[in-house]
């Protein structure tokens, strides 16, 4: 079977994760031990112990997150071979290119707590906002964005059928009631930091941009396909360039899935915790198997996932 691994991005946090994991698998402290180094304070205490509002704030939910899927991913090689293409969800696309040798593990860190900080920067909290449109096809939600008044636009295209819009908080308000009375099933409001792939977050790039800029980063052993084309970029140039787009630029989630099932994936491995892009890619690429990795018996007893 051919395989892609997926890693997951904001929103799949949560106190207490991988604490099983951990007991099975010395090697998951090892790399939060690594990553604690890097940044100066104890991330997996933070992950541990909360408390919960510390762990979701952008600027700690990033290189959590990364290092969790990292931990993750020691663990699946020990039983499993390399997966033919990686893919990972915003943040999840920094986790990827740690795991397939794009970017050292430290230098990820770094800049995905980086990237955090500037996002979080980028838009007083309170004025930006994002939600999460239910039943409406991408085109009826793109519609309904530009129709009402206000910076508001399709961020991520998830699934058929779920797409997260971004933008100023009242205009996203406005976006959500366009969407409920094109029929959406519903629109929820999220309970996010920032606008996050919106054109709000363009005051983040420039930093973001020089940090990239000098940090070594090589093609990667593994094919990922980025967010932003929804495809393999061709050469370095190109995959920084599509990192630093993917700031401001919607997440092109079904379109990578569909991109790697085109390219001959048949199965996926969800390479974070929890199952949020397993659930994703249930709807997107229907019949074939996915797997999450984040419990010790989804390991073992999927050394060939």
């Amino acid at each position: 079977m051919s395989v892609a691994a997926v890693f997951p991005g904001q929103g799949a946090q949560s106190v207490g994760m991988l604490a099983d994991l951990a007991d099975q698998f010395p090697s998951v402290t090892e790399r939060f031990s690594e990553a604690s180094d890097a940044l100066g304070f104890d991330l997996w205490r933070m992950v541990q112990n909360g408390p919960a509002e510390d762990l979701s704030a952008t600027q700690n939910t990033q290189p959590i997150l990364l290092t969790a899927s990292a931990a993750i991913w020691d663990a699946w090689q020990t039983v499993a071979p390399l997966p033919a293409f990686v893919a990972g969800h915003s943040l999840g696309e920094y986790s990827a290119l740690a795991c397939a040798g794009s970017l050292t593990f430290v230098d990820a860190v770094k800049l995905v707590r980086l990237r955090g900080e500037l996002m979080e920067a980028a838009v007083p909290r309170g004025q930006g906002a994002m939600a999460a449109i239910m039943g409406l096809d991408d085109e009826q939600v793109v519609q309904c964005c530009t129709s009402v008044e206000g910076v508001v636009v399709a961020a991520n295209f998830n699934a058929p059928g779920q797409v997260v819009i971004a933008g100023e908080a009242a205009a996203v308000e406005r976006g959500a009631e366009a969407c409920k009375s094109a029929g959406a099933k519903r629109a929820v409001m999220l309970d996010v930091s920032g606008p996050f792939h919106s054109p709000l977050m363009e005051a983040a790039k420039e930093e973001f941009g020089a940090a990239l800029a000098s940090t070594a980063i090589v093609m990667p052993d593994i094919p990922i396909v980025q967010n932003v084309t929804a495809d393999v970029p061709l050469d370095v140039e190109a995959l920084r360039h599509n990192l630093l787009e993917q700031l401001a630029a919607p997440v092109l989630w079904s379109e990578s899935v569909q991109r790697m099932v085109d390219l001959g994936v048949d199965q996926f491995a969800e390479c974070g915790p929890g199952n949020v892009l397993a659930g994703l890619i249930r709807r997107i690429a229907k019949g074939l198997p996915t797997t999450g990795l984040s419990a010790p018996v989804a390991i073992t007893g999927n050394a060939g996932a």
